[in-house]
């Protein structure tokens, strides 16, 4: 089936999961990782391997990890959730073909850092990642709502805000940290607690739709 086209300036929900249903983040060292490989690689010039940008630590390349979140990016992340054998994101693409760019970099690099930690060889991820086109403002909202809550559909906490591996702390804040670097706050103008009253109110509802699609496989 043909996948619709990633258009510069446009929204996606895009997600992949690993092959086979293998867990590919075990411990909090494996998911962090991964949500720094997410930082790092939105730049339109990350020529410095990201291995040598989370290990070293010299002047030179902090000023280097500095420099990264000040230059223009290839995408923009509105919100992610990292689970234990897959992965959801919200994307905008800010360059041609900067999703898929952006996602070959994640992917290979968390594949490598993933095959050496466990001494293992082969590919990690179920191929290409898929992608949902993000119609307008509403339908973004319910997408961020849908990956938020993707820990809760999956019954591994009750409370999305339990779940430490996405971008929901960020959206019950009006004071994010330094870590923080999902930009949402123009498009989603909505008081945190609001937004939690929002997330919380389709949490059954999404369990039961989850629930109905496995059985119809």
């Amino acid at each position: 089936m043909q996948q619709i086209p990633l258009v510069t300036g446009e929204y996606y929900h895009i997600y992949n999961k690993s092959i086979a249903g293998y867990q590919i983040f075990n411990g909090e060292k494996e998911f962090l990782r991964m949500i720094e490989v997410l930082r790092l690689s939105r730049s339109v010039d990350a020529t410095i391997p990201l291995s040598q940008l989370m290990k070293l630590e010299t002047p030179k390349i902090l000023r280097r990890k500095a420099s990264l979140e000040e230059e223009e990016n290839i995408v923009r992340i509105l919100a992610y959730c990292l689970m234990p054998t897959h992965l959801h994101l919200i994307l905008q693409q800010k360059q041609e073909s900067g999703i898929s760019k952006f996602m070959s970099r994640i992917q290979n690099s968390y594949a490598r850092f993933f095959n050496l930690r466990h001494v293992r060889k082969g590919p990690l991820w179920q191929g290409r990642f898929k992608r949902i086109w993000i119609e307008n403002d509403l339908h973004l909202l319910h997408e961020t709502r849908y990956v938020h809550l993707n820990p809760v559909t999956a019954y591994l906490v009750e409370d999305p805000a339990a779940w430490p591996h996405s971008s929901y702390g960020e959206y019950l804040t009006t004071n994010p940290s330094k870590e923080s670097f999902c930009e949402f706050r123009d498009l989603i103008d909505m008081k945190p607690s609001f937004y939690r009253k929002f997330v919380l109110s389709d949490k059954e509802n999404q369990r039961a739709r989850a629930k109905a699609k496995r059985k119809a496989l």
